[in-house]
């Protein structure tokens, strides 16, 4: 396993994650419960693994909450991704937040599975919710993964302890 070493998403990075996200997602734009995001206008961060970036973790916070809006690593099996939600959980603590919290869709088993490894419970199923993402976002497509028709937002969370001051 290479090391692994995460770093903030600043002007060094935003050329490669505008790149990187478009390659993997498709558009800088992502919906989430109904609401529209430029996830370059919200703060990030970078996995580097043996100095290179291979992942990175858009969030957002908003009172009591922190959301990841996007995460993605192109080194699977290495810890980059949990390295990336475990700093901003680190984040959000820091933060003054209770919850981490994130959307995915029905389709993207990998994903559910892979969260609720890493201790996030499902919190809400909020089904036929891409119809109205999709009025916000057009391009969403109507089939995911594995064929599987793309209807219903996920929402996964964990609750978090605040350290004491």
């Amino acid at each position: 396993m290479s090391s692994i070493a995460i770093h903030s998403l600043d002007s060094a990075y935003r050329a490669w994650a505008e790149t990187f996200i478009t390659q993997h997602w498709g558009s800088l734009r992502q919906v989430s419960r109904g609401k529209l995001y430029d996830v370059l206008d919200y703060p990030g961060l970078v996995g580097l693994a043996d100095g290179q970036p291979v992942g990175i973790v858009i969030y957002h916070v908003e009172g009591e909450a922190c959301e990841i809006l996007l995460l993605h690593s192109a080194a699977e099996g290495q810890g980059v991704g949990s390295a990336l939600v475990d700093a901003v959980k680190e984040r959000a603590v820091g933060a003054g937040c209770s919850r981490l919290w994130l959307i995915t869709t029905n389709d993207n088993l990998h994903a559910i599975r892979w969260y609720q490894r890493r201790g996030f419970t499902i919190a809400a199923v909020h089904v036929n919710a891409l119809a109205e993402s999709r009025k916000l976002k057009p391009e969403i497509p109507l089939i995911g993964f594995e064929g599987i028709p793309l209807r219903d937002e996920i929402e996964f969370e964990i609750r978090l302890t605040l350290s004491p001051v």
